[in-house]
């Protein structure tokens, strides 16, 4: 079976890590050999829903943790029993699928458990003679146990009352034991068999396959007795009586360990640990049973396959990346902190934008690139490179972009301005989301930097932003344990950038790199700068390490 493996992007995504996203897992599903998904980490950008819904491509599935969960072992699909079960027939059924607990069910619903050791403890236990009374016994299970027949009665009957009674003795003896309600085992002496009805047994059981007459049956029926034919000898049935028994009598319903299909399994192992038990039964978020886990599933989990695309960097990759089975990286950013357990393939170049390798690797594919998926990775790379006007452009870029925007039918003027627009249309969001729209955050040594990033053609609307999220700053950088955070207000048009920003020495950072003076200590003009990933990065990285 092909396996599932998430392409995902980097945390707060936007158009690039989206669109690369899609774009990658269409390619890789008709030339791998996996099941390729389309993931996201975050929520997508206002920009990034614009050129979603104009090139019909649906959000990628919300995936915020890769860390191996309960759905990726091997789970045992074992079915729940019945609580009327016997236990004879527990035993058999736990020996058949090789397992040491059942789960017992009612329309699918987790109600119970039982164990062999369970079961043991219930054979070798100390009973009396009214246990099968005690337990509301169907004669069902007292049938099937016996391997009997029922000749008198109604099996639908259950033992309420009396006791289990070995019929020894002459009819002067037993009519000094027998109570009524009982259930009395005996031969084939007719004498006994009718002093048992007389004093209104409920059930006798006729041991050795012997001949029960008409006149005892006629009589059974009249004193509302029942009458069961077995094949086996007393001694045999005394011992399988109680063995009909059902299991609910027996079973545990309270204080169960259970887990959920989306439960991590490093979560779940101290708790498997700590138990004796061997087999975990597995429950929906309503309780419905879906099957049981063990710790030998536990050891063989699958980890969870993934490809990162628009980033290798672990402070942006999903949570859990560590644990997961990386195959793949395609990327265009500096190299980060991403390690690998083992060789995987990795594709970084230095161009503006991850649809750009993404483009060139259908080609080397000779893949067709369909229209929809053209214009989202045309999308990408606008965004970006700001319409070519980023120093990260290339002419491989602009030659991507041009081939795109071809397939796609658009113009790409056109597009850009309408991108922005809806990118910059911030009027329902708040001061924390706009930040964290297009946010990523470095490890500079033991600094923690936060930078991020929107792009407008309007000027008024930038000037509104600043004003909307200078004060918020300082909570976002103390809520993401950050030492610095910068903010990109880029205006396309004039190809320039203002910068505000918070924490000790970030207006140092800013100064001294980008040899400028801030007029108001919270933010700096930079002309010339649009680039995060080229400009502003690189030249933050090089001021904190002097």
């Amino acid at each position: 079976m092909n396996k599932d493996v998430y392409v995902i992007g980097h945390k707060n995504p936007d158009t690039d890590s989206i669109a690369s996203a899609i774009a990658y897992s269409k390619l890789k599903n008709q030339t791998g050999h996996h099941n390729y998904i389309a993931a996201r980490c975050g929520n997508v950008s206002s920009e990034t829903q614009y050129v979603l819904e104009r090139f019909h491509q649906k959000e990628p599935k919300f995936v915020g943790d890769v860390r191996t969960q309960v759905r990726d072992m091997d789970m045992r699909k074992i079915p729940g029993v019945a609580e009327e079960m016997s236990l004879r027939d527990a035993w058999s059924t736990m020996k058949e699928n090789k397992v040491v607990s059942l789960c017992i069910t009612e329309d699918t619903y987790l109600k119970g458990l039982i164990t062999t050791g369970d079961l043991v403890d219930s054979y070798m236990g100390s009973y009396d003679a009214y246990t099968l009374s005690q337990a509301k016994t169907t004669y069902t299970n007292i049938v099937d146990t016996l391997d009997g027949t029922l000749i008198v009665g109604d099996i639908s009957d259950s033992q309420i009352e009396g006791k289990v009674l070995i019929g020894a003795g002459t009819p002067d003896i037993l009519e000094e034991y027998i109570r009524p309600h009982d259930i009395v085992i005996l031969g084939d002496r007719y004498e006994t068999q009718l002093c048992a009805i007389e004093m209104k047994a409920d059930c006798i059981i006729i041991c050795a396959g012997s001949k029960i007459t008409q006149t005892i049956q006629t009589i059974a029926r009249e004193k509302n007795c029942k009458i069961i034919s077995t094949p086996h000898d007393t001694f045999t049935v005394a011992r399988l009586l109680y063995q009909s028994l059902p299991i609910r009598y027996f079973m545990r319903t309270k204080d169960l360990i259970t887990f959920k299909p989306d439960d991590y399994i490093e979560d779940i192992h101290p708790i498997m640990a700590s138990t004796r038990h061997r087999y975990f039964p597995v429950v929906d978020s309503s309780g419905k049973y879906l099957g049981m886990v063990s710790r030998r599933n536990f050891l063989a989990a699958t980890k969870k396959q993934i490809v990162l695309v628009d980033h290798n960097e672990k402070s942006q990759a999903v949570n859990g990346m560590e644990t997961a089975d990386i195959l793949e990286i395609i990327d265009h950013h500096r190299l980060g902190t991403v390690a690998t357990a083992k060789p995987v393939y990795f594709r970084n170049q230095p161009l503006g934008s991850t649809c750009t390798i993404i483009y060139l690797m259908y080609k080397e594919a000779g893949v067709e690139i369909e229209p929809d998926i053209a214009g989202i990775m045309l999308s990408a790379i606008i965004s970006d490179t700001l319409l070519y006007r980023s120093p990260t452009c290339t002419p491989i870029d602009v030659e991507a972009g041009a081939a795109l925007a071809a397939i796609a039918g658009v113009n790409e003027e056109e597009l850009a301005k309408s991108m922005f627009t809806a990118g910059s249309n911030l009027g329902d969001k708040t001061a924390d989301e706009i930040i964290h729209q297009d946010f990523k955050k470095f490890s500079v040594g033991n600094i923690n930097v936060g930078i991020g990033q929107i792009s407008s053609m309007d000027s008024n609307e930038l000037s509104h932003i600043k004003d909307t999220i200078q004060t918020e700053l300082e909570t976002s950088a103390k809520k993401d344990g950050l030492d610095l955070i910068f903010f990109m207000l880029t205006n396309i048009l004039k190809e320039s950038s203002e910068v505000v920003f918070y924490g000790t020495k970030a207006e140092i950072a800013l100064e001294t790199g980008f040899g400028v003076t801030s007029k108001d200590h919270q933010s700096v003009y930079l002309p010339g700068v649009v680039s995060r990933k080229k400009q502003m990065l690189p030249t933050i990285i090089n001021t904190l390490n002097q």
